[in-house]
């Protein structure tokens, strides 16, 4: 009964840390998808912030810088325009930095290009000269030249004294981002929409998106953008918004571009991440079934071990499964051995042969099961219960005095007649007879038992369930 007590409290410890553990790893599994779903995103941002930069960011931080130039300056301020040293120094910068320059001069109301080209600046034909000029943005970003379409920075320059001498700036073609959006979706698998505070689609990785001829796609007359809320679509709000187009999910990522007054909508592909998260909750996953099982062998084993090993004063609830004598003489020389002082009880059922005579065997046999169950359940897991004869049971009370066994006696016989009676029937009432008896030295086990007998004897002719003990002087 002791190891099963064990058992029984090993298990519960296993159970709980198996509890423990699921909620662990359930923990650590979400953390694990919450960390890659970030990364995902992280990923994803990572290349467009880097498009963005080289793209966009470079170019204009390029014209600001050879903006605030003494040289540009001088070029561009005076009554008299020096053509031939604008060309120069628009084609030297061109073939140092391989882009595209510009400057639309205010004395002159001419547009030189690095290329070699000018136009005059008629008020009525080029429009964005004038629009711009008036503007209180010191930097614009703009659309223009149709016949090749460009991306232009335009950056006012002013003399000392804050005149305003023209434009200075940087124009793309629209094909080489064109180019670039093309190698960044084959390579990421996500479009770039780049949205004025209009909703007009500057730049777009969709060639049918591209502004042409000064007509621009908005972006209420994309369909899965006309599906959103009105309350979305009036504060342009998309970020970590679903979406689906042509039958498939994005996921819309939101960049500003103040320097624009631009946001940048990236749409990736829900499949992609999904895909990612996945393969981060699979591993997750695994691990959890993993540690499960293991743990689980860990019972397994641990059942197996103690059905394996079991030491012959394991209590079982039946009868036929009780140490024998010669189990019983084994362990009581063993705890001898170990110097242990020890008290023998002798147990009898009171006219057992009665019972057996008037209710039949199996419910005799019965009654046996019921107080051995008793017993097993009731002793300390330190004593060690045997079976004796037919009617009779031993218990070894390691490290126990006389008149502490006396006391445990007691209260075990005041159990057994204190049982309820048995359903099959309920007439039949059971009581026990105790004999003590104690030893603190090596003796032979025949004597101690004998003098226990004795004791137990003389409970029954002192009309039984009594508890009686008689000492070896």
């Amino acid at each position: 009964m002791n190891t099963f007590r064990t058992l029984h409290r090993s298990l519960l410890v296993l159970f709980a840390v198996v509890v423990i553990a699921i909620v662990t790893l359930i923990h650590f599994s979400v953390s694990k998808i919450v960390a890659e779903q970030s990364r995902a995103q992280q990923q994803s941002l990572s290349p467009a912030i880097s498009l963005i930069v080289e793209q966009l960011l470079k170019p204009l931080h390029t014209s600001e810088a050879l903006g605030r130039s003494t040289e540009l300056v001088d070029l561009m301020s005076g009554d008299f325009i020096d053509e031939d040293a604008v060309f120069t120094s628009l084609e030297r910068l061109e073939n140092e930095f391989n882009l595209s320059f510009f400057i639309a001069s205010e004395t002159s109301r001419k547009l030189y290009n690095s290329d070699g080209s000018k136009l005059d600046l008629i008020e009525g034909e080029v429009s964005w000269y004038f629009k711009y000029r008036d503007y209180p943005e010191d930097a614009v970003a703009d659309i223009g030249k149709w016949e090749d379409t460009h991306f232009y920075i335009d950056i006012k320059i002013r003399d000392d004294n804050g005149k305003f001498l023209g434009f200075f700036g940087v124009g793309k073609s629209l094909s080489s981002f064109l180019e670039v959006f093309d190698t960044y979706k084959r390579e990421y698998g996500y479009d770039f929409l780049f949205v004025d505070g209009m909703g007009d689609i500057m730049l777009s990785s969709d060639p049918s998106l591209i502004a042409s001829y000064s007509d621009f796609t908005n972006l209420s007359e994309l369909p899965w953008y006309a599906s959103l809320p009105l309350s979305v679509q009036s504060e342009q709000a998309l970020n970590n918004r679903l979406v689906t187009i042509d039958q498939k999910d994005f996921l819309i990522a939101e960049v500003k571009l103040n320097q624009f007054d631009w946001t940048v909508f990236l749409l990736s592909p829900l499949q992609d991440r999904q895909t990612e998260i996945s393969q981060g909750f699979i591993f997750s996953v695994v691990t959890l079934l993993v540690v499960i099982f293991s743990l689980f062998l860990l019972i397994y084993n641990l059942l197996y071990y103690f059905r394996k090993d079991m030491h012959p004063e394991l209590i079982v609830r039946h009868t036929n499964r009780l140490p024998d004598k010669p189990e019983i003489e084994s362990i009581y020389q063993s705890l001898l051995s170990e110097k242990k002082a020890v008290s023998l009880v002798m147990i009898s059922i009171d006219d057992f042969s009665g019972i057996s005579d008037t209710f039949g065997r199996n419910i005799a046999d019965d009654a046996l099961d019921k107080i051995v169950m008793y017993l097993a359940d009731t002793v300390r897991e330190q004593d060690i219960l045997g079976r004796w004869s037919s009617d009779e049971f031993i218990l070894l009370l390691p490290n126990t005095g006389p008149h502490e066994a006396f006391d445990i006696a007691q209260n075990l016989r005041h159990g057994i007649a204190t049982l309820a009676p048995m359903p099959e029937n309920t007439k039949l009432h059971i009581t026990a007879s105790f004999g003590i008896s104690f030893t603190a030295s090596t003796r032979g086990m025949n004597e101690v038992t004998a003098h226990a007998e004795d004791a137990l004897y003389q409970a029954k002719r002192d009309g039984s369930n009594l508890v009686r003990m008689q000492l070896i002087e």
